[in-house]
């Protein structure tokens, strides 16, 4: 493979991951961490990256550790404990809640300002959109190159104009920061809760075989590839996020801190761009819901055509996705979410112990430290749910970091403790 192809197929690759994470949400969240930390708008910024597009690429680079393959990592808690957690994992940011919520904003946005909204609008609407999302996904490898090579940079480049239109002629002036001292903390929070870690090891199943199809399969070359790929993406919504959180420092005069994140993003680019501000703000967060949506249809699609063992094909999952997305969108979003969420909220600590502990998988050789520890952290995830939404369980709140919603680590040390005191016995994989 020569080298002037890998540098390309890294930048395409690059710029293909940068739109596969930067959803509307990426867009909506900055801007406010900018309003509400105002002349310590930075620190709001290094900490909401870290938490969260940082700790996805460290995901990332975790799973390029065991060899790209998702299996060889959710394997650790057991072949079928692997394989439904992941499907879970598949399932809620994708076809049950990240999908169709990339469809209902695209018609929040889109029809329901200039057509009024309807049940009418709605399905129609969400059958053009997924429809075209359809179309996009059928071919893995030509998805990757079109978000490399065209929508991507348009994303990319249309988010760098509205940035430099704020840096030269800003909203405002920032106001002094002088009653929040947690703001670090609170954006570590905020960018922890973005779940775009699972959205890793998600996308690393379609990157890899997308590797796979162009011809590469020397495992250093790829580890190199998706290595750098990664940091090219971490770069560009690092630049992204940094241009974000100032217009919302700029706007920090103008605007009170309960202000609705959506109202604000509206609100800072009709100051900046006028009446057209809307058209534009349109044109963003479509591009940003679909390019995302058409990764997450194809590595839903992708999974569980391998999961099945090839009984179900890929463009077949393909359609019954879309299909699926078309339903919930329309059915109502926040039903689906109301009962997808809170299942979602327990397998998350897991993934984050998975990611963790893959980067000291040479020294561990007692498989339950794995186990135990992810059991440790769903146990107590699912007695908080218990105790937040159904019965108070006064005991939770004396749990160090539990008021954070970081409750789960001393339980899972504590269970990563006993499962290393239980021997079991570890065969290796060559990866």
């Amino acid at each position: 493979m020569k080298t002037s192809n890998i540098t390309r197929d890294t930048l395409i690759l690059g710029f293909a991951i940068f739109s596969m994470y930067f959803g509307a949400g990426n867009i909506i969240f900055p801007p406010y961490l900018g309003l509400i930390s105002s002349s310590d708008w930075k620190i709001s910024f290094v900490a909401y990256f870290l938490a969260d597009i940082g700790f996805a690429t460290v995901a990332m680079f975790a799973l390029l550790k065991v060899g790209g393959n998702v299996d060889n990592l959710t394997s650790k808690l057991g072949a079928i404990n692997g394989k439904i957690l992941m499907a879970i994992i598949i399932l809620c940011i994708g076809p049950l809640i990240a999908l169709p919520r990339t469809g209902a904003v695209t018609y929040e946005m889109l029809v329901v300002p200039y057509f009024g909204a309807s049940t009418f609008n709605s399905l129609i609407t969400s059958i053009i959109y997924f429809g075209l999302i359809l179309f996009f996904t059928l071919r893995p490898t030509s998805m990757i190159e079109i978000l490399g090579k065209v929508l991507s940079p348009l994303l990319f480049l249309s988010l760098i104009i509205l940035i430099i239109k704020g840096i030269f002629t800003p909203i405002g002036e920032i106001s002094q920061n002088t009653t929040n001292d947690r703001l670090f903390f609170d954006g570590l929070l905020l960018g922890y809760q973005t779940l775009d870690i699972l959205a890793a090891l998600a996308f690393g199943i379609i990157i890899i075989k997308i590797l796979k199809t162009k011809g590469y399969t020397n495992k250093k070359t790829n580890f190199k590839i998706v290595g750098y790929a990664s940091l090219i993406a971490a770069f560009a919504i690092m630049i992204v996020y940094f241009g974000l959180t100032y217009l919302g420092a700029t706007s920090s005069l103008v605007y009170e801190t309960n202000i609705e994140k959506v109202t604000l993003l509206n609100n800072i680019i009709y100051q900046l761009f006028g009446s057209n501000g809307a058209i534009i703000l349109a044109f963003v967060v479509i591009l940003a819901c679909f390019t995302t949506g058409a990764a997450l249809v194809s590595v839903t699609a992708e999974y569980f055509s391998k999961v099945s063992q090839g009984r179900f094909s890929y463009k077949n999952l393909v359609i019954i996705t879309s299909f699926f997305a078309v339903t919930v969108t329309n059915f109502g979003l926040e039903t689906i979410i109301n009962f997808a969420a809170p299942i979602l909220f327990i397998v998350y600590p897991a993934a984050i112990i998975l990611v963790i502990l893959a980067f000291f998988d040479n020294y561990i050789d007692n498989l339950n430290i794995y186990k135990f520890s992810s059991f440790g952290a769903i146990i107590y995830s699912i007695f908080e749910l218990l105790s937040n939404s159904y019965f108070k369980l006064s005991f939770m709140e004396n749990i160090p970091l539990a008021k954070d919603g970081l409750g789960w680590i001393l339980p899972a040390i504590f269970f990563g403790i006993i499962g290393f005191l239980i021997k079991s016995k570890r065969v290796r994989s060559k990866v």
